[in-house]
């Protein structure tokens, strides 16, 4: 990847999307009691296109990724993903969304030692009642794809290996986007590296948006757009090149 880095301080809003965005975050509030943890957030994410979030410990970078899955209430400012705002959905309506629309990748990766690779794989795609076979199937062809094998016991898998079965499982509903918490916080810098290319390249390979979480420059500069947030407010935009070339 051949770096073409501008430095430009910009409102948050001015983020291109190269294409219709999938992911579109407006004027994003989370405030708890008067402490404001999220100050008016504008963001948006196409498909086949990756951003990378940076930014201090308690800048925020977490709480916008909770925002989005659900797991805190904004108290203003919409989320809207593939068309529905995020924000306005309860319950099941909401879990099903997620479930479907949503892959996500962990720092350890967070599988089920219990299960093999295969079965941590299948097993969103079983939750959505999807066919055995057919889960069972695309599991083993997208382990296949990412070099991981697809049996024996979870636990002995590399910090590598693990993570690319995180990926493979994030994966399995063909999510319209794909966040990333810290995934490469855990690994070597070799095995950091190998990983961050592969998921960098997943919005060329399976045409979803990509949102990484990650204080590590090396990691961030392979995305389309880096935006930095500090306090809770989107305060730079870096655009270095084309992610995942």
């Amino acid at each position: 990847m051949v770096p073409r880095e501008s430095r430009l301080n910009v409102d948050p809003i001015a983020l291109p999307a190269r294409s219709d965005p999938v992911l579109r975050i407006e004027s994003l509030t989370y405030a708890i009691d008067d402490r404001i943890l999220l100050n008016e957030v504008d963001l948006q994410v196409g498909a086949g296109e990756s951003v990378t979030i940076t930014g201090p410990s308690g800048s925020g970078k977490s709480t916008l990724l909770s925002c989005i899955l659900g797991l805190l209430k904004p108290s203003s400012g919409r989320i809207v993903l593939s068309g529905q705002d995020l924000v306005r959905l309860r319950g099941r309506e909401l879990a099903r969304i997620r479930q479907r629309k949503i892959g996500m990748v962990f720092q350890f990766g967070e599988l089920i030692p219990e299960l093999t690779p295969l079965e941590n794989v299948a097993l969103p795609a079983l939750l959505q009642r999807g066919n055995r076979r057919e889960s069972y199937d695309k599991a083993a062809a997208l382990l296949s794809e990412l070099g991981v094998p697809s049996h024996g016991r979870t636990d002995r898998l590399s910090g590598g290996e693990r993570q690319r079965t995180g990926v493979a499982r994030a994966l399995i509903n063909s999510p319209a986007v794909i966040l990333a918490d810290e995934p490469t916080g855990a690994l070597d810098a070799k095995t950091k590296d190998q990983v961050a290319d592969m998921i960098f390249d997943l919005p060329r390979a399976y045409g979803c948006a990509v949102l990484v979480v990650t204080h590590d420059a090396s990691v961030a500069e392979r995305a389309n757009h880096v935006v930095h947030l500090d306090g809770g407010v989107l305060a730079t935009v870096r655009t270095p090149g084309l992610g995942g070339s």
